[in-house]
């Protein structure tokens, strides 16, 4: 009989190394995509429709990988999901030379990613306690900027179809693993001492309504499309805005590296800090979850306007790792708030959330190739457009957002 893991954080520890293949894989093209057009000749606008392909996968995947994982349980949901997006991943230099089937592979790559966060937010509800979900959500976010760093730094180095194949593999081998370690039944021998207070499974209908209706989970819907604004950007165009506009080499890609370390250290910072802050008497909630929110909204939004002023590779690189560090303040801020305001219905306010949030990734490819070709090569209005979108929603979620559960 396989063994199965009973405790939550070998769960965080196991999401969170499936979250590290996730995000490699998704970081994989926008670096590989500078050797890719050389070799391949791919237009400025082509190039924006590959990298934005992957979010029309993800876009609708959300909302049905939150109804499978309560329909089918976290276990089979999440082997799927992994195992989707790992064989898009293996097959994508077998395919390169079709712009067309490219395309559908990243489409597929979405649609299997997508299906991964809110299945593992599933997960998280029921297998961690309400007072240890900032740092697990820490733990999470900041294993996917481990994961970007990782492939940031020894990618550009390989032959590009190379990490297609290694990390691809790695997705199918972490699948094997957690069919056999995870159980979704929890034991019923288990110590109740060490045993988390988990939400119980239940039949009942979702509430979309009251999901859809309430401005506290608004508020958390409009932060996290700007955040992921930002973010969409920064994975998406970074190589290539450091290669073609501030004149770096192939080899100064891994200083792409640098911002996602920063991200990854920051985010288990600002988790231990956010659940520090929430157990003293004197901080509510609401107020550690606006803190962190107007953290990682405020703060990349001023140094994103550094950053495109700036003509220095250093400098450039500079200014985006603190805007990505600060960016991390979100995992303890709106990701975290969820649970707060949702407790049972965690796995769907973060599905209708990351729906509204995978629009960036949409637009982000073919916007910001229009918005340099009217601008005669300029990037400078891509970056105004995205700190004024980070300013506008931190006001909004730092004006309506709450701390109790306001849908239950």
């Amino acid at each position: 009989m396989a063994i199965k893991m009973r405790k939550p954080s070998a769960v965080v520890a196991l999401c969170s190394l499936a979250n590290f293949v996730n995000a490699i894989d998704r970081v994989l093209m926008p670096i590989a995509i500078v050797p890719m057009t050389d070799e391949y000749q791919w237009d400025l606008s082509t190039q924006g429709w590959i990298l934005s392909a992957f979010a029309f996968g993800y876009l609708p995947s959300q909302i049905i990988g939150a109804t499978a994982a309560s329909r089918y349980g976290g276990k089979r949901v999440l082997a799927f999901a992994v195992s989707l997006w790992s064989i898009s991943t293996l097959i994508t230099p077998f395919i390169a030379s079709s712009s067309t089937a490219l395309i559908t592979a990243r489409v597929i790559l979405g649609l299997g990613e997508g299906l991964g966060l809110p299945t593992i937010f599933h997960v998280f509800g029921y297998r961690v306690s309400p007072e240890e979900r900032a740092r697990a959500f820490a733990y999470l976010v900041a294993a996917g900027s481990i994961g970007q760093t990782i492939a940031s730094a020894i990618c550009p180095h390989m032959s590009w179809p190379v990490p297609f194949i290694l990390f691809g593999t790695i997705g199918l081998l972490w699948t094997i693993m957690w069919l056999g370690l995870y159980d979704d039944r929890r034991s019923l021998n288990d110590d109740s001492s060490e045993a988390p207070p988990l939400l119980p499974f239940s039949a009942k209908a979702v509430p979309w309504r009251e999901l859809l209706s309430h401005w506290a989970l608004w508020a958390i819907y409009i932060a996290h499309f700007a955040m992921n604004w930002s973010n969409y950007i920064i994975m998406q165009w970074l190589p290539t805005y450091l290669t073609r506009y501030l004149g770096g080499q192939t080899s100064s890609l891994s200083l792409t590296a640098v911002p996602y370390i920063a991200n990854s250290l920051c985010g288990i910072g600002f988790g231990h800090l956010a659940d520090d802050l929430s157990n003293r008497e004197a901080w509510s909630v609401r107020s550690v979850r606006r803190v962190m929110t107007a953290i990682g909204l405020i703060g990349p939004g001023i140094f994103l306007l550094a950053f495109c002023a700036v003509n220095n590779l250093a400098l450039a690189v500079l200014f985006v790792t603190i805007s990505m560090g600060l960016c991390a303040g979100n995992s303890a801020g709106h990701l975290s708030n969820h649970a707060d305001v949702a407790p049972n219905h965690s796995g769907y306010s973060f599905a209708i959330s990351n729906t509204m949030a995978t629009i960036p990734g949409i637009l982000c490819g073919p916007l910001t190739a229009a918005l340099v070709t009217s601008s005669d090569g300029r990037w400078f209005p891509v970056f105004v457009l995205a700190a004024c979108i980070n300013f506008t929603a931190a006001v909004i979620y730092c004006g309506n957002s709450k701390g109790t559960a306001v849908v239950t």
